[in-house]
């Protein structure tokens, strides 16, 4: 295993899992899935992250209960990286790999919206059925 300086203000696994509340299990999963990689190792090996880590570990986070696979996950954090990485020049042309990730990520956000419209529906048929309990047990 290829050790990589520690980055700046990293911080371990157990204050990014306190932080972004997830499990411990939860995060040495996403790197043995290829889904997310720490910025760093300490020199005892524990695993560092940076705020840059924090964040993208939220998106993933974020994308769980909407019900991505990993893949889907995985396919989206690239095109994410792909983004950041461009030219921030808005006056240059857009590279076509970064154009592609933009066109992928904006097909992703439209998935996400039906995929909440269906959370929505379910948390209001939930509700219903609260209160026709609630009825019933008065």
């Amino acid at each position: 295993m290829t050790r990589r300086a520690a980055p700046e203000g990293a911080m371990q696994i157990g204050e990014v899992a306190t932080r972004t509340d997830l499990s411990l299990r939860s995060l040495r999963h996403w790197e043995e899935v290829g889904l997310l990689k720490p910025s760093g190792r300490s020199e005892g090996g524990f695993r560092l992250y940076t705020e840059e880590d924090v964040e993208k570990i939220l998106v993933i986070r974020r994308m769980k209960p909407l019900g991505f696979s990993l893949e889907q996950m995985k396919s989206a954090m690239a095109d994410i990286e792909t983004l950041r990485a461009s030219d921030p020049d808005p006056d240059a042309a857009e590279p076509a790999e970064a154009a592609e990730a933009r066109e992928r990520l904006v097909e992703l956000r439209v998935e996400a919206g039906v995929r909440r419209q269906r959370l929505e529906q379910q948390l209001a048929m939930a509700d219903e059925f609260i209160a026709i309990l609630r009825r019933e047990v008065r």
